[in-house]
């Protein structure tokens, strides 16, 4: 059939008139997608190392653990320089950042009992320690869960028989166990609910694997993953051959154990494999990640110099940790922060993240957001208490008070540049100009007694309005003789 020059024409107009509808409704269709695709809740990504300490890593100057992908991270987010744990060892820190609490609003200042160290060097009868957050608190996981996200726990819990209890929906090698045990960093494992893998398969490549499975089976719907790793704590196990990568390693500035070394290296390799599962999946840019960990190094392992002492002690050394927050769009990547926060501040910032409905009632951190956009947040007075006792594991190198404890009962104020340390026992004073002495090395209390007087007052006005417990009663059993011996023994091993 011929066509006539006419009616081509005609029929060029309704293919060109057809091809424009249909131009416009691919272009509609990709607006909804897109439209679809930000209106999205992002999903959050949260890893919290254990042990692992302020300055064990690439990018804050280590020239002897290598860190490439937290370095990466560290590129594409906000490191905070002056980041804070809310408690110096395990249980209290996370008891704090998943309930957004600090220490009188749940009672857990410690791992297991308030009776630590040596009863003949305790001059007081320490406040008891809750050992798992109570039902009534409103935890992290339930927060997510209530606003529609699927929420899993993969690691170390510690705060509770199982994170199912407390908004989780998935558990992964969580219970009450601090640690993977003697034999844990390889399979067969001492870590439930986790079923044995490969023997020799090691525990941190196991739990990435399974947080990865969780990613890919929950790509089309909004995620809160937490990834406690039970790496770097204690006992040090490493896979040989990374191990024996860092024997042939020049050390320096403290840090020079290879097992510690290849723990850090196998963590961070993990967390390479997180970050490329994200960008394969497309996932990246509309997931949150938040890189820290949950106290300071332990100083007979790795030096934290400049800052002074290590985990379970509340000079900086045992409080400072990393901190990286990466958020697509709304985070310019490789800003640093000098604003001290507190990991407890996460929930709040979360919930602001998320646009959650349904929020806690009571926190007791602070929205960073702002500082994402470069604006800034009210000033505010950072506080710690530790009305109990942490024996010394290390007094060669623990840089504690004394030789005896990492720390004896008191409490903590930072305010602006200005550290306060009281102690319960004597009443002792402390104070340190952190602008000035980073390492809390020269009190200077009786130099500026009208700024220790301030901080005191507001010790006393913080506890009151808290309910923190103090302990007052004294321990029938302590023997003074018998400490000044003690002390001196330590001493003469120094």
């Amino acid at each position: 059939m011929k066509i006539s020059k006419k009616n081509l024409k005609k029929l060029r107009d309704i293919l060109g008139k057809m091809t424009i509808s249909f131009s416009m409704l691919l272009l509609l269709s990709s607006c909804g997608a897109e439209k679809q695709k930000d209106s999205r809740k992002p999903n959050v990504l949260l890893i919290n190392v254990d042990d692992l300490g302020w300055k064990d890593l690439g990018y804050m100057g280590s020239e002897y653990y290598d860190t490439p992908n937290v370095d990466g991270l560290s590129k594409e987010g906000m490191v905070f320089m002056q980041a804070y744990a809310s408690a110096a060892n395990c249980a209290p820190s996370r008891a704090n950042m998943i309930t957004g609490l600090l220490g009188p609003s749940h009672g857990i200042y410690t791992v297991g009992t308030s009776e630590r160290g040596e009863e003949q060097t305790r001059k007081l009868i320490p406040i008891p320690n809750n050992q798992t957050i109570a039902d009534s608190l409103y935890t992290l996981g339930e927060m997510f869960h209530d606003n529609g996200y699927v929420t899993a726990s993969v690691g170390k819990w510690h705060i509770s028989e199982d994170p199912r209890d407390h908004g989780f929906d998935i558990n992964v090698a969580g219970s009450h166990r601090g640690g993977p045990g003697p034999k844990g960093y390889f399979s067969p494992y001492n870590a439930e609910p986790l079923e044995e893998g490969p023997k020799g398969e090691y525990l941190t490549d196991r739990l990435t694997t399974e947080a990865i499975s969780i990613i890919e089976g929950n790509k089309d719907k909004p995620f809160f993953l937490y990834l406690p790793f039970y790496a770097v704590h204690k006992p040090l196990m490493a896979k040989e051959d990374v191990e024996e990568r860092y024997e042939r390693k020049k050390p320096g500035d403290g840090q020079s154990n290879a097992t510690y070394a290849a723990m850090i290296n196998t963590m961070d390799e993990n967390v390479g494999r997180l970050l490329n599962t994200l960008k394969d999946l497309g996932l990246a840019e509309n997931t949150v990640v938040i890189f820290t960990s949950d106290n300071g190094g332990i100083r007979d392992v790795s030096f934290q110099d400049p800052l002074r002492a290590g985990k379970g002690s509340y000079y900086e050394g045992g409080i400072r940790v990393p901190l990286i927050i990466k958020w697509p769009g709304h985070i310019k990547g490789g800003e640093v922060s000098q604003v001290p926060v507190t990991q407890r501040d996460l929930y709040p910032t979360l919930q602001t993240i998320i646009k959650a409905e349904k929020k806690a009632e009571k926190l007791d951190g602070d929205d960073l957001s702002p500082l994402f956009k470069g604006k800034s947040i009210p000033e505010r007075d950072l506080f710690w208490h530790f009305p109990i006792y942490l024996q010394a594991y290390a007094p060669f190198v623990d840089q504690a008070r004394d030789p005896l404890y990492r720390t004896r009962p008191g409490s903590v104020i930072r305010s602006g540049n200005w550290k306060l340390h009281e102690y319960f026992e004597d009443g002792g004073l402390e104070l340190y100009d952190l602008s000035k002495d980073v390492g809390e090395a020269h009190n200077v209390a009786e130099q500026y007694p009208d700024i220790t007087k301030k901080l005191y007052d507001k010790l006393i006005k913080w506890r009151e309005k808290t309910h923190a417990p103090v302990p007052t009663k004294l321990n029938p059993k302590y023997d003074a003789e018998y400490e000044k011996r003690r002390v001196e023994e330590e001493r003469e091993k120094l």
